[in-house]
C-alpha cells in the first residue's frame, strides 16, 4: 500500500502541475518503501537526492506560472517552497553526517507537508491560475 494516494482532492485543476505532484507523491512512496524494506543507504540517498532536485524542478515550475499570471500572493508562496527545501537539505545533510536516520518522523513530515500544501496553498493558486496556465 502507497504511504500517500493521489486522488482528486489533491488537484489543483492546473495538469502541468498535477502531473508534477504525482510525480512527487511517487518519489515519496519510494522513499517509503526503500525505508520499510530495510534499504541501505546508498538506495535511500540516492532516492533522496532525486526527491530533493524534483522538489526544485517542481518549485521552479509553480513559481514561473507565478510569474507569467502576476500571481498575487507568489511571494508568500515562494517562502513556503524555500522553507521546505530549507528543512529537506537539513535533513539531508544530518543524514549524509550519520546523524538522522530516514524515520517514520521524517516520513511523516515529507507526506503531511507536501499533501497539507498541496490542499492548502496550492489550492488557493487553483483558481487563479487554471484560466491562465497552458495545461
Amino acid at each position: 500500500m502507497a504511504y500517500i494516494e493521489w486522488s482528486d482532492g489533491l488537484s489543483v485543476r492546473v495538469s502541468a502541475i498535477d502531473r508534477q505532484h504525482k510525480e512527487l507523491i511517487r518519489l515519496i512512496n519510494n522513499l517509503y518503501d526503500a525505508m520499510n524494506q530495510g534499504q541501505g543507504a546508498t538506495v535511500l540517498e540516492e532516492i533522496m537526492v532525486g526527491l530533493i532536485d524534483y522538489t526544485n524542478y517542481h518549485f521552479t515550475t509553480e513559481e514561473g506560472y507565478f510569474e507569467a499570471s502576476a500571481y498575487p500572493d507568489s511571494a508568500t508562496h515562494k517562502r513556503q517552497h524555500e522553507d521546505f527545501v530549507a528543512k529537506v537539505s537539513e535533513f539531508k545533510q544530518g543524514f549524509d553526517e550519520g546523524r538522522l536516520f530516514l524515520t517514520l518522523d521524517v516520513m511523516s513530515f515529507l507526506g503531511d507537508w507536501l499533501v497539507h500544501h498541496i490542499q492548502g496553498s496550492d489550492a488557493s493558486y487553483a483558481p487563479f491560475l487554471e484560466h491562465r496556465a497552458d495545461s
